[in-house]
């Protein structure tokens, strides 16, 4: 694997305690006051639609287009059976894993995801919060309810998601920003030159409440996102005002050039876009087709990404997003021969169903799926989870 640059790093947060991976839940969560985790992190997504208003279930739950792409990403990662190996006598297995710029308790991010204020008065504080606890990075969005700085300071490491703006000198203060609070690395998303056709919001007229902005952007930039109008997305006439409907590979040799820290790309689904962006000096490609939101009919993200591993060989690391739904999925991952994932929407949903406590929880159950895989697949650490091998279609 490529050298990752150290530049900046913050320390990995502290690893989440030891846990018997069968049965009950991991131990400091059954007394978690009001709150009562559930078997899995996919069920999280039940508890937060029970919770939520079905506009906003649907804000987060939905993807563009006829969701075609959305149903992708678990078909992708339900296609692929991982070939379990026996007898190397695993029974405590470890998760650390290399992500850019460090080591951490797992080879997990918590994804970008704007807004989190709609699902939690908690929001991004609360969900940084579960992260520094879980050992793994929070990545902020440029479109996050809480400014970077609150964000950075609740966290252990926080990485910053850069959307690509019509004034670059908002994008090169965003970036100074970020880099003054201490974000760990940067994520430019690469996929959004203007926003997927998502038809729930459409169909919803789905506007922003009041007490939700996007804080990190300067006052004003924000009131398109709350006015309601029927048959229209506030969010999507919001973004298309703000964003830049073309990005460049001049731009991202731009950001690279201003860029101490690692740098990762994330929205990558074709293999050559894979190695220009390595060539250039990312640190990561993240393989991602935006959850499913963006363009409808891009494969799942899974069915792509060995393909992507293969074209960019040790020039960088390669990490996969959409459609991540518990341990298994981060072992099909490794085994496919990705660095780790991000998780999205189960942080979400857990979020919705508890606040931060849920959002620890949600973190700590994935601990156990992972542990659990790891030791069915005689895997000692995830290094030896990419040796595994995979069949396709069962």
């Amino acid at each position: 694997m490529a050298d990752l640059r150290t530049t900046a790093m913050a320390a990995p947060g502290p690893h989440p305690a030891d846990a018997t991976t069968t049965g009950a839940p991991p131990d400091g969560l059954a007394g978690e006051p009001g709150f009562a985790p559930p078997a899995s992190l996919a069920d999280f997504a039940g508890l937060a639609r029970a919770a939520l208003p079905a506009e906003v279930w649907d804000f987060v739950a939905g993807g563009s287009g006829t969701e075609t792409t959305l149903a992708a990403n678990r078909a992708a990662l339900d296609r692929v059976a991982v070939l379990p190996r026996m007898l190397a006598g695993v029974d405590a297995p470890s998760t650390e894993a290399p992500l850019p710029g460090g080591r951490y308790a797992l080879p997990v991010a918590v994804a970008p995801m704007a807004y989190q204020k709609l699902l939690h008065p908690d929001g991004e504080v609360g969900l940084a919060a579960a992260a520094r606890a879980a050992g793994v990075p929070y990545v902020a969005s440029t479109l996050a309810s809480t400014p970077i700085e609150e964000i950075a300071a609740a966290g252990g490491t926080v990485w910053f998601q850069l959307y690509w703006l019509r004034d670059r000198g908002m994008v090169a203060d965003l970036l100074d920003r970020a880099l003054t609070a201490g974000c760990a690395a940067l994520m430019v998303t690469v996929d959004v030159p203007v926003l997927g056709r998502r038809l729930r919001d459409v169909r919803n007229g789905f506007a922003l409440p009041p007490h939700v902005t996007a804080a990190n952007l300067p006052g004003g930039r924000n009131d398109l996102a709350h006015q309601g109008t029927p048959g229209v997305s506030a969010v999507a006439a919001h973004t298309g005002a703000v964003f830049a409907p073309a990005l460049s590979w001049a731009d991202l040799a731009w950001l690279r050039e201003r860029t101490p820290v690692p740098l990762l790309v994330k929205g990558i689904l074709d293999p050559r876009d894979a190695v220009r962006a390595a060539e250039l000096g990312v640190d990561a490609v993240v393989v991602s087709n935006h959850g499913g939101r963006q363009l409808d009919g891009a494969p799942g993200s899974a069915a792509v990404l060995p393909e992507v591993v293969a074209a960019v060989g040790e020039r960088c690391a390669v990490l996969l997003d959409s459609g991540v739904r518990g341990g298994t999925d981060v072992l099909r991952a490794l085994a496919l021969g990705a660095a780790g994932v991000l998780v999205g929407r189960p942080l979400l949903w857990a979020l919705a169903a508890g606040g931060r406590a849920g959002a620890e929880a949600a973190l700590a159950l994935l601990a156990a799926e992972l542990r659990d895989a790891f030791i069915l697949s005689d895997c000692a650490d995830p290094a030896a989870a990419r040796e595994l091998r995979t069949r396709t279609g069962g």
